[in-house]
């Protein structure tokens, strides 16, 4: 098993602080605690989004829907990010980039007049130090990737993966890897470091041996 800061337990009534988020539904973009997700922001009404978020808190809850459509149903847990940089385009676009400050489970969704969606949340602590992995865990973590990469044609600078610490090589992982939107939020709930390195391990070889037309699907 891994070692090190115990996960936060979801919705401890001691630790749980509500908060007002403005969100971004977008399925298979997963942001975790103490990550950077990039996004290039066109639609009008996240654009809008952004420029509230600016001149407010540089807050946005990612997190994914849970169908098509314009008002889509969304899944519970979802992450805080703030924008840590932004880049104004001259058409009204952003290229923005998030840093991942913490997990949140949506309570409800607010009737608002905004073009986008907000949600009452509960903000789930983050533990003060990133999580470690044994290892057992990490070999076999990096062992699969390797195989996965070189299955999928991926170049990957194996040296800078080495350096990384655990937490961000699963939560990297978790993020770029093209799996369907189920998985991905399988991987965001999964409770603790080593949970989620041993799923993202099943999901490479479930994923691997398919022909690449086939999507992943985690029930």
């Amino acid at each position: 098993m891994g070692v090190g800061a115990a996960p936060a337990t979801v919705g401890d009534p001691i630790h749980v602080t509500m908060t007002r988020l403005s969100i971004f539904p977008l399925a298979g973009a997963l942001l975790f605690p103490r990550m950077h997700l990039p996004l290039h922001i066109f639609e009008p009404r996240y654009c809008a989004m952004v420029s509230e978020a600016m001149a407010r808190d540089r807050r946005i809850g990612m997190i994914q829907p849970r169908g098509d459509g314009d008002h889509p149903p969304l899944f519970d847990l979802g992450c805080v990010g703030r924008i840590a940089e932004v880049e104004a385009l001259d058409d009204g676009r952003y290229n923005i980039v998030l840093e991942g400050t913490a997990l949140f489970r949506v309570a409800r969704e607010l009737e608002v007049t905004t073009p986008f969606r907000q949600v009452e949340a509960e903000l789930i602590p983050l533990p003060h130090e990133s999580e470690t992995l044994s290892l057992g865990h990490r070999a076999a973590l990096e062992t699969e990737s390797r195989r996965f990469a070189d299955a999928q044609g991926y170049a990957v600078d194996w040296d800078s993966v080495a350096r990384l610490d655990d937490e961000a090589l699963v939560n990297g992982i978790a993020q770029i890897a093209p799996f369907d939107a189920a998985a991905k939020q399988a991987l965001l709930e999964a409770p603790g470091l080593a949970a989620r390195s041993e799923l993202v391990v099943q999901l490479m070889q479930f994923f691997g041996r398919h022909d690449g037309e086939d999507k992943v699907t985690l029930q």
